[in-house]
Formats: C-alpha cells, sequence, structure tokens
C-alpha cells in the first residue's frame, strides 16, 4: 500500500458565517407567523450522535433502503457513469462514500474524490481517514454551503456528485427548482448526477419513521431548542414542547413540529428579541418531502437533466443517475 495523499482543503464557510446565518434564520423563522427553524440546526455534536441513533431504528427504513440500493448498484453507477471523480453533496462523516468509492476502484477509474460540507471539523476528519484508506485517491474536500457555494466545486475529469440521503427533500419546492438548476448550470458535459428520494407510501409507514416508540427523533427535534439556548443566549425549556409529526398529502411531505405546551415567552439573548408562545402552538422544525417516480423524472427534466437509470428499494426508497441533458 502507498503512502496516502494529503487531502486538499478549500474552506468557503467560516464558524462566524455560521453563526451570521443562525442569527438570520432565527430572527426571520420565530418573527413568521406560523413560526418556523431551519433544520440545518439539529446538527450539533449531539444531534449528530440522535440523527445517527435514528438511522438504526428499525421504524427508520430510509438509510437501510438507500445503503441496499448502493450496495446492489455501485457497479452500475460507476460503470453507467464512466466518472473518475466523486463529488459528494452533504458529504457528512463521508460513510455511504465508500460504497461508492470501492465500485470506482474495481472500475479501475478511481481518481479523486471531493466531499462539501459546511462542517470543517467533521470534513477534515472524514478527508483525512479517506486519504489513509485510499492512499492512491486525491481527496479535494470543499468547506461550504451546497446552497450557495456549487461553482467552488473544482472542475476536471467526468465528475458524479452524489446528493443522497433524501436531503432534497428538505427543501420546499422552488428551493428544489433553484438548487437543481444552479446544480445543472454548474455540470459539465459528461458529468452525472446520483440522488436519493424517498417516495411517497402509506400514512403511517411514514409516521412511524419519524415518531419511534423509543422517543429518539422526539429528542432530537427538541434538540434544536438546547441549539439555540447555548448558540444564542435563549431560554427555551425543551420540556415545555411535544414532538409533533404530520403528514401533509397536499404538499406531499413530512413536518415536523414542536408545539407549545403552555403560553410562555422564549428570550433569545444574542438578538435582542422575544418570542410568544400560545398553548398549543407549534413550531416547525423540519419538512421531509416525499416523491412519486414521476415527479422525480419530472423536477429533474425541468432543471436541464435526463434520466439514464433508476432503481427502486422494496421499502419505498429511489436511486436516479442523471446527466445533464446540454
Amino acid at each position: 500500500m502507498g503512502r496516502a495523499r494529503t487531502p486538499t482543503i478549500d474552506v468557503h464557510v467560516t464558524e462566524e458565517d455560521l453563526r451570521r446565518a443562525m442569527r438570520q434564520d432565527v430572527e426571520a423563522g420565530l418573527g413568521a407567523d406560523p413560526k418556523w427553524l431551519s433544520p440545518v440546526w439539529f446538527y450539533d455534536d449531539r444531534g449528530s450522535e440522535l440523527f445517527d441513533a435514528i438511522t438504526r431504528l428499525p421504524e427508520y427504513y430510509l438509510t437501510r433502503a438507500e445503503r441496499r440500493l448502493l450496495e446492489r448498484h455501485a457497479d452500475d453507477i460507476a460503470s453507467l457513469s464512466g466518472a473518475d471523480s466523486l463529488v459528494e453533496l452533504g458529504a457528512g462523516t463521508c460513510d455511504k462514500s465508500r460504497v461508492l468509492l470501492d465500485a470506482f476502484a474495481r472500475a479501475g477509474t478511481l481518481d479523486r474524490y471531493i466531499p462539501l460540507d459546511v462542517s470543517d471539523g467533521t470534513l477534515v476528519s472524514a478527508a483525512a481517514r479517506l486519504a489513509e484508506e485510499y492512499p492512491t485517491l486525491s481527496v479535494h474536500a470543499v468547506v461550504g454551503d451546497f446552497h450557495r457555494h456549487l461553482d467552488r466545486i473544482p472542475h476536471g475529469g467526468r465528475r458524479l456528485v452524489a446528493f443522497l440521503g433524501s436531503t432534497i427533500g428538505n427543501l420546499v419546492p422552488e428551493e428544489r427548482r433553484r438548487f437543481l438548476f444552479d446544480l445543472d448550470c454548474v455540470l459539465d458535459s459528461g458529468d452525472s448526477l446520483l440522488i436519493g428520494t424517498d417516495l411517497v407510501k402509506d400514512s403511517g409507514r411514514l409516521l412511524a419513521a419519524y415518531d419511534d416508540a423509543a422517543g429518539v427523533t422526539a429528542d432530537f427535534n427538541r434538540n434544536v431548542l438546547r441549539v439555540l439556548n447555548r448558540e444564542l443566549d435563549a431560554n427555551f425549556d425543551p420540556e415545555a414542547f411535544v414532538h409533533v409529526v404530520r403528514w401533509d398529502a397536499e404538499a406531499g411531505h413530512m413536518e415536523m413540529r414542536l408545539r407549545s405546551t403552555a403560553d410562555q415567552v422564549v428570550k433569545i439573548g444574542v438578538l435582542g428579541m422575544e418570542a410568544a408562545f400560545g398553548a398549543g402552538e407549534e413550531l416547525r422544525t423540519e419538512i421531509s418531502a416525499k416523491f412519486t417516480v414521476a415527479q422525480v423524472e419530472e423536477e429533474l427534466f425541468a432543471a436541464g437533466f435526463v434520466v439514464r437509470a433508476m432503481w427502486e428499494d422494496p421499502e419505498g426508497f429511489l436511486l436516479t443517475l442523471a446527466s445533464p441533458y446540454c
């Protein structure tokens, strides 16, 4: 085994950028009617641990279904894309990437891995581990926001951009349109997109996945209030909010909310603001869109992509390989 290459790290988002974004989001969300928070702020260390626990729950089928699809079809993905560079948006710890990287290695096309994530500490440590595990691999990590820094992804070769975990489902329709259009604009001829989407299914199955019997998801949901207490000098009482999930069939998405159990006023010290909650008032913390196969094709086509292959898991999860049709 050869000596590991030193990863390249490009930083486009600083800690101050994240603090500023949090302040802006929270001020806008808690000042709105109805109130909302961005799911981005779930993921401090404790939130990441809780989400990892969620992915292992029997009710939460999404992670295991996507993993099965990747393991079954990684060689097909490598062959059809012909890629020598793997780009992963929202890479986190880069765990899913190994299935695809191994497939590219078997195909003899493995050259470069480009993970993008806003968390610099997690990304840098993951990049270092991958450089050790794949000593011939060039790792070029990008600390950035996929809403703002798609144009900072390094060019060259044939790139496969992976956007997994049904993360696109956390975007409202207009955000999805904008994201897919922006992505199409930065891809070159010969590049590909691999996207994971959760499919519409029985509402009972969906509700169970977001409201597990052990209460892990409820703890994860309330953790965002602990994050705001720490980062913005707020005084939320997490136990004064109840975890609520709802399937909105018309909008085609799941919603996670926090419902106030009493009339209360919360102070957010850093913002110099107060947020009043009435008893029973709900704060939306996340949406998770569920798709039909036809909808996935239509949204990709509208943004400039043509579908090349689709693979569906029996638990109702879809992997789609697409290319820009320019």
